[in-house]
């Protein structure tokens, strides 16, 4: 069953383009392994990722990642079966402002505006 799980974190302390650019490769590497897709945004020590995959995997990952000391403050905004994913291309794209782009990353897409919340308007999750 294909379900996909978006949560809001704070970092822990502010992360530098080499730090993102690690914390990237080391999850798409393991998100590769584990057959999750998704899309992680950040912005002022903020984090949204919107990540897809079957049951199993993405609980696995969803408690590790309430483990993890980089971040704090864990929302689950959403988990919901899907049947098809948004991000299937990417084992984990990444959204920001263009400045933090220094390594030329693939599957990085930048924003004018506040990456987070470009992301929840994609998701459908913005009221106004």
């Amino acid at each position: 069953m294909l379900e996909r799980l978006i949560y809001r974190s704070t970092a822990a302390q502010p992360l530098g383009n080499m730090q993102l650019c690690h914390l990237l490769a080391c999850a798409r590497r393991a998100n590769l392994r584990n057959g999750i897709t998704g899309q992680l945004a950040y912005a002022d020590g903020v984090f949204l990722q919107c990540l897809e995959g079957h049951a199993v995997a993405l609980s696995t990952l969803w408690h590790k990642l309430l483990a993890d000391t980089r971040h704090h403050s864990m929302e689950l905004i959403d988990r919901q079966t899907v049947d098809q994913r948004l991000f299937g291309d990417w084992s984990l794209s990444f959204s920001s402002r263009q400045y933090r782009n220094t390594y030329n990353l693939p599957g990085f897409f930048h924003t004018d505006h506040d990456p987070v919340e470009a992301l929840m308007e994609y998701l459908g999750l913005m009221t106004h």
